[in-house]
């Protein structure tokens, strides 16, 4: 019994301090963006991903397509999908609600979606249609 609690214990200082260095690799890539040739904008980006119970999906939207994306590199990219990801996976579970909830097919796009497509230069077929977004609000696409 005592060889099966140690080895339960191990398992879990383990995850323990994954979870710490996948959370430090994390903020060390965010960090790195801000302090890159796009920070100053990106940073502007990030403070209202931070603060999404604050933002309306529309700005959020209307900021990233502000955004020179053609400009950015891959992995910058990447980690602002990322921070923008984790911010409304947490927003949503806040409140009660399934964490991650993208359109099916035939419904209109989340706002995740929508930055995606902008973010990785696939923009919305047709910029005048209205979509729900993953929290809640209408998104101006």
């Amino acid at each position: 019994m005592k060889h099966s609690q140690s080895e339960k214990d191990k398992k879990l200082a383990d995850n323990e301090r994954l979870l710490r260095w996948w959370k430090k690799f994390h903020r060390e890539e965010r960090d790195a963006v801000l302090a890159g040739p796009h920070g100053a904008v990106l940073g502007e980006l990030l403070r209202m991903i931070k603060n999404l119970e604050h933002i309306w999906p529309s700005q959020l939207v209307g900021f990233a397509r502000f955004i020179d994306w053609a400009a950015i590199d891959t992995n910058t990219k990447l980690v602002t999908l990322h921070e923008l990801n984790d911010a409304i996976t947490r927003f949503r579970e806040k409140r009660d609600q399934e964490p991650i909830d993208d359109a099916l097919p035939d419904e209109p796009l989340r706002v995740f979606q929508v930055i995606r497509g902008i973010v990785m230069n696939q923009f919305p077929a047709d910029a005048g249609e209205a979509s729900r977004s993953s929290f809640g609000k209408t998104v101006e696409k």
